[in-house]
């Protein structure tokens, strides 16, 4: 990421000079037609990260969980997410609070991206995939069982 005061937008939801990442650099977690931009990556001011997601019509995130929170804007399209043990629908600019170690996953509705604004702490532990006896634990709720993509 440029240390740059000022990073023109060249096509709708690309930034020059940014980068168009793969969602995850480790294979072995479940996801589907997302990727990634850090938009800034701030270690001497804020120790903060802000990155944009979008996930194509269909498409998901991984289920997981980890210690450091998020907080997500939605900038873009629709879909919904599983926080913890409830599921939210999305639209343009709902705001969502990740906390420290809850289970979490974004989905786009199958007609349009979901694109989301997160910021995160620059340094932070990497995420985690449900085991098997946690994933079954998952499932045995309807709402969350109907819900996630594992």
């Amino acid at each position: 990421m440029s240390e740059k005061t000022h990073i023109p937008q060249t096509d709708p939801f690309r930034w020059e000079g940014v980068p168009l990442l793969a969602y995850k650099e480790e294979s072995g977690s479940h996801f589907k037609a997302i990727t990634r931009q850090v938009l800034f990556d701030d270690g001497e001011h804020f120790d903060t990260q802000l990155r944009y997601f979008e996930i194509a019509p269909g498409g998901h995130s991984t289920l997981e969980r980890h210690d450091h929170a998020h907080s997500v804007m939605v900038i873009r399209g629709a879909g919904s997410a599983l926080v913890g043990g409830e599921v939210f629908e999305l639209g343009m600019r709902d705001l969502v609070r990740v906390p420290p170690a809850t289970w979490h996953q974004f989905r786009a509705t199958a007609g349009e991206p979901l694109g989301f604004l997160c910021l995160v702490r620059r340094e932070r532990d990497k995420p985690r995939v449900p085991t098997p006896s946690e994933l079954a634990q998952l499932q045995a709720d309807p709402k969350v069982g109907g819900f996630i993509r594992a």
